[in-house]
């Protein structure tokens, strides 16, 4: 069980975030192609418009339910102990998979709860060891939060530590941005009229 304190932080909303901004077109990474082959539904959509989470206590709530979920479920192994390749991207239906499995089904989970898919982008950044991994990026009206397989403490963007690569579009899933230039990349959000 989550210790009191835990608790009562996911009950309250987070602070107003800041918006990451795309930059230019990036070749998505090699696993989403291969994902698209063995799951053509994440990937067949067409054309979305944008969408943002409105962040209520419900939202708030469920976004901190799986990511929490699915961080204490899943065992997590590398690809290459998992699969015996380098890159695989894969739902983890058998209880294992790295960290881009993990936001994979916790963006299929949260879109099951009826979150836009445009809002759940998943997303690649570089850790505090210059090692790529994978989070997933939530567009909502408080700004973008990443859930991550490292934590079960949902954080503002700007506040992981981590180096942001690129992420998919909001417009098709099969497009990939990289992340505007620094001085550009940070737009404080503002609390609605």
């Amino acid at each position: 069980a989550e210790p009191r304190a835990h608790r009562q932080k996911i009950a309250a909303l987070p602070h107003f975030s800041s918006f990451a901004l795309a930059g230019d077109l990036a070749k998505e990474p090699i696993g989403w192609g291969q994902l698209c082959a063995t799951h053509p539904e994440d990937c067949d959509v067409g054309k979305l418009e944008p969408a943002s989470i409105p962040l209520s206590k419900e939202s708030w709530a469920t976004l901190n339910r799986i990511n929490s979920l699915v961080n204490d479920t899943i065992e997590q192994v590398s690809d290459l102990e998992h699969y015996g390749m380098i890159e695989w991207w894969a739902y983890p239906d058998d209880g294992k998979g790295d960290c881009e499995d993990l936001q994979l089904l916790k963006r299929r989970m949260l879109m099951q709860t009826g979150m836009p898919r445009q809002s759940l982008m998943m997303t690649v950044v570089r850790d505090n060891h210059d090692e790529g991994h994978a989070v997933l990026l939530v567009r909502s009206d408080h700004g973008d939060f990443i859930l991550d397989s490292r934590t079960s403490v949902i954080k503002p963007w700007r506040n992981t530590g981590y180096k942001f690569i690129k992420r998919q579009s909001q417009e098709d899933p099969n497009i990939w941005v990289y992340f505007g230039n620094e001085s550009d990349s940070l737009i404080t959000s503002s609390a609605p009229n």
